[in-house]
C-alpha cells in the first residue's frame, strides 16, 4: 500500500525513467555546448538529434558551414537538424515525431515555445545556464561576471520557462574565478564544467529523483549580449576596472582603444602598484615596464594586438612599432 500511496503521490509528468535508457533531444549551436553534445554521446541514454542554427559563413573565406554543434552531432553519428525557428509547426512535429523523453539545451540562441518546451515525454527541457543563477540571467553570462568582479560563478541546471533564464533550479556547480582569467578561459573551464552537471541532471531526471527549486526573482541580474562600445577602454575608469574589461572581452572581440587614428587591441594586462606622483593624465603611456596611466593606478598590457596584426607579448610588440614613452592612448574615435 505505501508503495501505491507512493505512485499515486508522484507528478504526473515526472515518473522514474530509469527502466530503459532515456531518448534525449540535444538543442545547442556554439563550441560551448559541444562538451555536453559528446559527454551524452557517450552515456547511457540516446540523443536522437542535435538541433542546432543553420550552417552559416565562417572563417576568413566566409565560406557555408555548420555550426560546432552540427559538425560535433555529424562525427557522433547524430542526426542533426538545423532550423531558423525551432517554434515553426513543422518543425515541432519533426521533434515529436522523435519521441522525446527529455530535452537538454546548452547555449542554442532561439526562444523555444511552449509547444517545444512542453514537447518531450516528462514535459519540460533542462538548460545549462553559465551563471549562478539568479545572477546575470541573459546572453552573456561569462562575461558579465567577469566585469563585476564576481569571486566565482558556476552552472546552473534549470527548467527552461517563457522568462529569460527565469525556470526553477534543479542542481548547482560552483567554480572560483582565477585573477587573471579571460573570459574565454572562464569560458572552456564552464564548458566541461557544464558537460558534467548536465550528465548529473539527466541521471536525477531518469531516476525521477530530480528536485527544482524556484529562482528569487528580487536577487535577479542581467547579463545582456556585449555591444561594440562595450570593449572601449576608457583610461579616466580605475585600474582595476579596466584590466576588468581587457579579461571580460578577451579574446572576442577584445577590449580596444586607440593611438591616433589606428585601433589598438589589449588582450591581456594587469595592474600596476602606483608609480611616481601620478601626474601624467589617463591613457598616457609609460616605459619601463610599459604601462598606461588611468583614472586610479596603471594598467600594464601583457598581450596587445594592432589592427590587421596578430596578437603578441608585449615585449615582441615593443621590438616591433612598439607605444612610445609619453604617447596618449583615447577611448575611441568617431565611428570606428
Amino acid at each position: 500500500m505505501a508503495g501505491l500511496r507512493r505512485a499515486a503521490a508522484a507528478p504526473a509528468r515526472n515518473p522514474p525513467l530509469s527502466e530503459r535508457s532515456l531518448r534525449l533531444v540535444f538543442f545547442g549551436t556554439p563550441a560551448f555546448a559541444v562538451p555536453t553534445l559528446e559527454r551524452l554521446a557517450v552515456g547511457p541514454h540516446r540523443v536522437v538529434a542535435a538541433v542546432s542554427q543553420p550552417d552559416r559563413p565562417r572563417g576568413r573565406g566566409r565560406k557555408l558551414s555548420p555550426s560546432p554543434v552540427a559538425d560535433a552531432a555529424e562525427r557522433l553519428g547524430i542526426p542533426a537538424l538545423r532550423t531558423e525557428s525551432v517554434g515553426d509547426a513543422s518543425f515541432a512535429a519533426q521533434l515529436a515525431a522523435l519521441e522525446p523523453d527529455l530535452g537538454v539545451v546548452v547555449a542554442f540562441g532561439q526562444f523555444l515555445p511552449r509547444r517545444v518546451r512542453e514537447l518531450p515525454r516528462v514535459g519540460y527541457l533542462i538548460n545549462a545556464h553559465a551563471s549562478l543563477l539568479p545572477r546575470h540571467r541573459g546572453a552573456a553570462p561569462i562575461a558579465h561576471a567577469i566585469l563585476d568582479g564576481d569571486a566565482e560563478t558556476g552552472i546552473s541546471v534549470m527548467r527552461v520557462e517563457r522568462g529569460m533564464d527565469a525556470g526553477a533550479v534543479a542542481l548547482v556547480r560552483r567554480t572560483a574565478i582565477g585573477d587573471e582569467e579571460t573570459a574565454g578561459e572562464l569560458e572552456e573551464r564552464l564548458a566541461r564544467l557544464a558537460a558534467e552537471a548536465i550528465e548529473a541532471a539527466v541521471a536525477l531526471v531518469a531516476e525521477g529523483r530530480v528536485a527544482w527549486t524556484a529562482q528569487d526573482d528580487a536577487l535577479a541580474t542581467v547579463a545582456p549580449k556585449l555591444t561594440p562600445d562595450d570593449a572601449r577602454l576608457d583610461w579616466s575608469q580605475p585600474a582595476d576596472a579596466l584590466a576588468r574589461r581587457v579579461r571580460a572581452l578577451s579574446p572576442r572581440p577584445g577590449a580596444f582603444t586607440h593611438l591616433g587614428g589606428e585601433r589598438l587591441r589589449i588582450l591581456r594586462a594587469v595592474v600596476l602598484p602606483a608609480v611616481g606622483p601620478g601626474a601624467d593624465p589617463p591613457g598616457t603611456v609609460r616605459l619601463a615596464p610599459l604601462r598606461i596611466a588611468t583614472g586610479d593606478g596603471w594598467l600594464a598590457p601583457r598581450v596587445l594586438q594592432r589592427a590587421g596584426g596578430n596578437p603578441l607579448e608585449v615585449a615582441v610588440f615593443q621590438r616591433g612599432h612598439g607605444l612610445p614613452d609619453g604617447a596618449h592612448l583615447g577611448a575611441g574615435e568617431a565611428g570606428s
